[in-house]
């Protein structure tokens, strides 16, 4: 529990989500009361009216900007228009209404899409204006950067208190399993349990499993999301992550031996890899504000496949 939460209103766009569900948790359990869910269904926040009625009837202190339109690597090469659009038009009118509101303060989760294609590993914060950000999801990246440029703008013109994490590829209990616009670790946890259940020989993966990416467990990303929304205040964008990486073949290789598929692997090398490496320096959560993320990769896998398996037919 912390003093920060008492009396404060909090807004969180996304709320109803993956991540936005274990943001709640944390913020009940850091003593936040007075939470308000623009839910999707009730209010659209790609619409000026629409966030405006969100912030008269939230009324909130701090905006936990979570709401984003996403997916892997498909869905963003089906969808790039979009993915740029929806997720910059709601980002921008937000911002710039909450500051208009009086909101004391504004929290935006961002995405490590937007660093560029080949940064050195690990990513570094200063790092993310050095290059054009890998092709097949720019221009999700791109939209999403553009916050962290208003953010910064706001800060010097306005006084605007609007900080900017960039947390890495999230996973856990309460992930998408829609094999249509799922992220990897879903998408491989799916398509083994699906083989293993039909007694398939081999399963098919993307690309040459060369590549590299970090994931960070979703109740951990809440945990410094919350940290960050009561400790720190700066200007520059903060890493989350756990500071080491895993190649896409040896993450398919465990998630195969976890749920149980014993079955040959079968690379698609006219698939996209995505980004070749994808690993953050996080020093700058741990200094900044104090998080270190605590679940060990494995376990945090095994909770997940643990959630999915008796939802199957449900989340899929």
């Amino acid at each position: 529990m912390s003093a920060f939460w008492q009396g404060k209103r909090v807004m969180v766009t996304g709320g109803a989500g993956f991540l936005g569900s274990a943001v709640l948790r944390r913020l009940r359990e850091a003593g936040a009361t007075e939470v308000f869910v623009p839910h999707v269904e009730d209010y659209d926040l790609r619409t000026r009216t629409d966030i405006d009625r969100a912030l008269a009837d939230g009324r909130p202190d701090l905006v936990i900007h979570l709401a984003a339109v996403v997916g892997g690597i498909g869905a963003n090469r089906e969808n790039p228009g979009r993915f740029f659009y929806d997720n910059a038009i709601m980002g921008i009118q937000l911002i710039e209404q909450a500051r208009l509101a009086g909101v004391a303060k504004f929290l935006t989760v961002g995405t490590v899409c937007a660093y560029p294609k080949f940064t050195p590993v690990p990513f570094h914060e200063d790092d993310i204006w050095d290059g054009y950000p890998e092709e097949t999801n720019a221009p999700y990246g791109l939209a999403k950067k553009m916050l962290l440029v208003q953010s910064q703008a706001y800060r010097d013109q306005y006084g605007f208190n609007a900080i900017y994490l960039i947390p890495v590829n999230l996973y856990g209990p309460g992930d998408n399993f829609n094999p249509e616009s799922s992220h990897v670790i879903p998408a491989l946890i799916k398509k083994c349990l699906d083989a293993r259940e039909r007694g398939d020989s081999y399963i098919e993966a993307w690309g040459t499993g060369s590549a590299s990416r970090e994931f960070l467990f979703v109740d951990d990303a809440a945990r410094a999301i919350v940290l960050a929304a009561e400790r720190y205040d700066g200007r520059d964008p903060v890493n989350l992550g756990v500071g080491s990486e895993i190649t896409i073949r040896d993450l398919t290789e465990l998630i195969a031996h976890l749920t149980g598929f014993h079955g040959e692997i079968r690379w698609d090398p006219s698939k996209p890899d995505g980004q070749p490496r994808r690993a953050l320096d996080t020093s700058r959560a741990r200094e900044r504000f104090g998080f270190t993320a605590a679940t060990s990769f494995e376990d945090g896998l095994k909770q997940t496949i643990a959630w999915y398996e008796p939802t199957r037919g449900v989340a899929s």
